[in-house]
This record gives C-alpha cells, sequence and structure tokens, in this order.
C-alpha cells in the first residue's frame, strides 16, 4: 500500500468530513481517550505525508498526547457516529471512559499503539513529528476575539501518517 497515495487520494474525504467532526483517539500511559476535532490541515513537509490537528491545553487529551508520540484520526463516512461524535465532544475523558460509558466501538491501530474507531470510514495513523504551542501575540485580533476569549489555546501537532486506510468496507 502506497501510504502517501491513498492519503492524499482521500483529501477530499478527510476535508469534507473534518468541519463535521472526528475522532482524534491516543493512548498513553494505559489510558486511552478520544475527542471530537473539527480543524485540522493536511500537507506535505519534511518529504512526509503530514496530517496536522489541535489541542486545546485544557483538554484531557493534551495531557496524553505529550506523553504520546502517536495518535490516530478517524472520520466517520456515516450520519451513524453523529451523536457519538456531538458527546465525545461536551463530556470529558477525565470523569470517565468515553469509549465504554458512550458505546463507542474500538479496534486497535494497524501500526501505532493506539485505538481507532472501528467500522468508521477513514482511519489516518500518525506519528507526531512537531509540536507548536500557539503564541496569542502572533494571532490576528478577529480571531483570538472569536476563538480565543477565554485565553484557551492550542497545540498544535504535526503527525507524519504511518496509514491511510477505510475500515468500513
Amino acid at each position: 500500500m502506497s501510504i502517501r497515495r491513498d492519503f492524499f487520494e482521500n483529501a477530499t474525504e478527510l476535508l469534507t468530513q473534518l468541519p463535521r467532526g472526528a475522532f482524534l483517539s491516543v493512548r498513553a500511559n494505559g489510558t486511552a481517550n478520544t475527542m471530537t476535532i473539527g480543524w485540522g490541515m493536511m500537507g506535505f513537509i519534511w518529504r512526509k505525508p503530514i496530517l496536522m490537528v489541535m489541542v486545546r491545553f485544557s483538554r484531557h487529551t493534551y495531557g496524553l498526547m505529550e506523553a504520546s508520540d502517536t495518535f490516530t484520526v478517524s472520520f466517520p463516512s456515516s450520519d451513524g457516529y453523529k451523536e457519538m461524535l456531538a458527546q465525545a465532544g461536551k463530556l470529558s475523558g477525565r470523569d470517565m471512559d468515553k469509549f465504554r460509558d458512550l458505546h463507542i466501538p474500538i479496534q486497535e491501530a494497524q501500526t501505532v499503539d493506539g485505538p481507532v474507531i472501528d467500522n468508521c470510514g477513514l482511519i489516518i495513523e500518525c506519528r507526531t513529528l512537531y509540536k507548536q504551542a500557539m503564541n496569542p501575540n502572533d494571532l490576528d485580533e478577529e480571531i483570538r476575539t472569536n476563538f480565543y476569549a477565554d485565553d484557551d489555546y492550542h497545540m498544535l501537532y504535526y503527525g507524519e501518517v504511518l496509514a491511510c486506510y477505510h475500515n468500513d468496507k
């Protein structure tokens, strides 16, 4: 399988689904969690296919991302995951096991240590190559006002795409 080809061949699906929501999942120190993301970027940097995801410092997932060097993103191909996406975005993994309590079906990733959402759709498995904390002083004032009024900024994680596949077929 050509991961680079498959990743870019799925660009339209990824970029269409991302604003509707995707599951960012990670495992660290024996704990797994998932959260809903709606922002990110894909590209080609350092001669590698890259998926960049953003996690706010206040999120439980942030601590897990800091303790792990891999993550997965599951992009639902049907509306069957709509309610799970909504709940995974509202509730915190600090207070519950989202996979168990929200009945989110999982399977093990193919190339990284972590879960992916079972029978979901497009799956991207990544290894973090670089991370960058947002600098509020470098942000456009309109963006800072509209998205960061509470000063809860993001860490940006640049993940090398190690695997790209569909698990719903």
